[in-house]
């Protein structure tokens, strides 16, 4: 089958980014009929259905969704193509990450990248949701996983490693000579798998501590206060609580740390990978990991 008409596929294009004719309409500066029209165009020329009218709004069908991906990725491309090369074509940088490394890494360091990039307005989300960059206002986003995400460019910032720390004081009043004794104290969120999987590469039998009650909390931040508290032993990961470490406000009480194979990545769609904000950003992350390794 040839490559359908480029009006019918631009009109495609801005109604499935925004899921609205409207929107779309206003984008294209086209009227909403003639939106329509395209896009009944080329329904017709694939034989199906591309969106499902609601009373409320409309939605991609199967086949829309198939082919909404590639198409938005494609015209991204084309954009950033035609694109002056010397001008940054978005004044603002969002960015999307999930909340422990957003306090407790990215958070502190987004002041010297916005102070380098006067001109540039930062804008920093938290959330653990799946982005769709082609319908939400976000530039890049910082994920843990394994980088492997089809049509996203991915680049690879630390990798995920865990380990057991607690107050000094916890640490007084219950030592720990040996793994094993960690389960005297208050595991939080022992329901976590970096526990079980920290146990068994420690040689611990974990298994009857399952369903025991204790306090589970929904960050590390979270889980590294009730520790800075002396409320119990928390898994976090200690590349971002250094200063605790350092200052021995938090202990290590064992060298083993534990990882899944998993790390965090910066990631964004293959046709912005030559914006000068997510250019500078890129650089900038990685200049600032690899002076943590130093």
């Amino acid at each position: 089958m040839s490559v359908p008409p480029l009006a019918a596929l631009r009109a495609f294009e801005a109604v499935a980014r925004h899921l609205s004719f409207t929107r779309a309409a206003e984008e294209l500066g086209m009227t909403q009929a003639a939106v329509s029209y395209q896009i009944r165009l080329l329904e017709e020329r694939l034989g199906t259905p591309l969106f499902l009218r609601k009373p409320r709004g409309i939605s991609l069908t199967e086949t829309g969704a198939l082919f909404a991906r590639p198409t938005i990725d494609a015209f991204d491309m084309l954009r950033e193509a035609f694109a002056d090369p010397s001008a940054d074509t978005i004044s603002t940088l969002s960015i999307s990450t999930v909340p422990t490394l957003a306090g407790a890494w990215l958070s502190p360091r987004l002041g010297k990248f916005q102070m380098n990039n006067p001109n540039l307005a930062v804008r920093l989300e938290t959330s653990d949701d799946i982005v769709d960059f082609g319908r939400e206002d976000i530039s890049v986003v910082i994920r843990a996983g394994t980088g492997d995400w089809p049509g996203l460019e991915a680049h690879q910032l630390m990798s995920i490693e865990y380990t057991p720390m607690l107050s000094p004081e916890l640490l007084r009043k219950c030592p720990l000579d040996e793994p094993a004794d960690l389960l005297k104290l208050p595991l939080l969120d022992r329901g976590d798998p970096y526990w079980a999987l920290w146990m068994r590469e420690a040689g611990v039998d974990f298994t009857a501590s399952y369903g025991k009650p204790g306090l589970t909390l929904s960050t590390d931040l979270h889980e590294a206060r009730a520790a800075l508290a002396g409320y119990g032993v928390a898994m976090l990961m200690p590349r971002f609580f250094r200063h605790e470490l350092a200052t021995g406000s938090l202990v290590q009480p064992f060298a083993q740390v534990s990882d899944m194979g998993r790390s965090f990545w910066l990631a964004y769609p293959k046709g912005r990978r030559n914006r000068p904000a997510i250019r500078k950003f890129r650089a900038f992350l990685l200049d600032e990991v690899a002076g943590d390794r130093e």
